[in-house]
């Protein structure tokens, strides 16, 4: 755990406090634990969590970073050099449950003090998700996790992954034959990978998506003789958008906003899960249905044979919220394996979307039957911990997406 602590070992289930105080007592340091060699030589403050008036003064209760909770001390406001803490210790107070709190000659009242606290820890717990996330993911864009919302912090299940979890029963077979393009846009032989297929070339010079939903994606594969900047290849580059994993407000549980600019047709995410059969995706969501929550997906682009599930496996598609006027659109994409019964999913912005707009897609997606696709989301998708059931259960779910065209029910 610590990075100079070499040979030695230390019980794994000591207190979180406990740990740092060893650190410090030891002389040595652990980023994990908050415990740097320039905190061995100074004060650090972690967190404030009580606050209280004398006269004029204000003095607030400090929890220094290292040190354990018995050693908070009070302190006058002109000690404090932390402005970001205080700024969001009187933010916090405007939402204490119950109503906005006020200080005392004593302090806040406990109701206050327990909330501070708890916020506090949530928001190292989400710092401590939001670097596993950006330490786990292969793509160019970053994630950033938010919630000022509630309590809630890291779901406690979920892993997250980058490309697909494979299950038992199922058989990726590797794609064979790659194209022999000098350039895959301008000059296709025998119209690369989508004409070797009978399809069209699905992406314009600037790596926009210029086929109709419903129609497949074949994208250059690893026996391709072009290179990794081939513009046939736009899904495998992975997410290069800044993204946010938020709390809603409103009752729908985690939701994903992007932090940049998305330009119309661009691609945006996969959703990425385990694959499963659909027996086994059976078995799964009766569990589910019973659970009041349930990720599974169904690969039925020419048989449903396959599931994805991303209930406990997955990538930031996972937290995506559902709307019944989405501003992203299902595609099926075939890379290194061309089993039709095994597509990618891909989401495309059907529209161009701002800065900090949440970002969803129709979970009761249908396309035109002529395209020979009927690509749908078979369950309730991002409602995390949301009290809702998937179709098997046979009962509607009410739709919370608030979009003018609101169908209501999600099925």
């Amino acid at each position: 755990m610590a990075e100079n602590l070499k040979g030695c070992w230390v019980p794994c289930k000591w207190p979180w406090a406990a740990l740092q105080q060893l650190c410090r007592d030891q002389r040595l340091w652990c980023r994990a634990l908050g415990v740097s060699r320039r905190s061995h030589g100074r004060f650090e403050v972690e967190y404030l969590c009580d606050y209280r008036r004398v006269r004029d003064e204000e003095f607030y209760l400090v929890k220094w970073c290292g040190y354990p909770s018995s050693s908070n001390t009070w302190e006058p406001r002109k000690n404090l050099h932390c402005r970001g803490l205080l700024k969001q210790l009187h933010q916090d107070l405007e939402r204490v449950p119950g109503g906005p709190a006020r200080p005392g000659p004593r302090g806040l009242p406990a109701r206050a003090t327990s909330y501070l606290v708890q916020k506090a820890k949530q928001r190292q717990a989400l710092r401590r998700w939001e670097r596993l996330l950006n330490n786990t993911r292969s793509h160019r864009g970053r994630i950033m996790v938010e919630n000022e919302v509630d309590l809630h912090g890291p779901p406690s299940d979920f892993v997250y992954i980058n490309e697909y979890k494979v299950g038992a029963g199922v058989n990726l077979v590797p794609v064979a034959v790659g194209c022999e393009c000098g350039d895959c846009l301008a000059n296709a032989v025998g119209g690369c990978c989508p004409g070797a297929s009978s399809n069209k070339f699905a992406y314009n010079e600037a790596g926009q998506v210029c086929i109709r939903a419903g129609l497949p994606i074949y994208e250059c594969n690893s026996r391709c003789r072009c290179g990794a900047d081939c513009p046939n290849r736009v899904v495998q580059k992975g997410i290069r958008y800044d993204l946010c994993i938020f709390r809603t407000g409103d009752g729908r549980g985690w939701g994903v906003r992007t932090l940049q600019r998305i330009r119309k047709n661009s691609f945006v995410m996969e959703y990425v899960g385990e694959i499963i059969t659909s027996e086994e995706a059976e078995r799964r969501g009766q569990v589910y249905d019973r659970q009041g929550a349930t990720y599974l997906f169904d690969l039925d682009y020419v048989e449903d044979v396959y599931t994805v599930d991303a209930a406990h496996y997955g990538n930031i598609s996972h937290f995506v919220n559902h709307s019944c006027d989405p501003n992203l659109q299902v595609y099926n994409v075939f890379i290194e394996s061309l089993d039709e019964r095994l597509p990618r999913i891909a989401l495309f912005a059907t529209r161009p979307i701002r800065a900090g707009e949440e970002l969803t897609f129709d979970y009761n997606m249908r396309v035109d039957p002529v395209d020979a696709e009927s690509t749908r989301m078979d369950s309730n998708f991002a409602l995390s911990g949301a009290p809702h059931s998937s179709p098997r259960a046979r009962r509607r779910i009410e739709c919370k997406c608030g979009a003018a065209v609101c169908r209501k029910f999600l099925f």
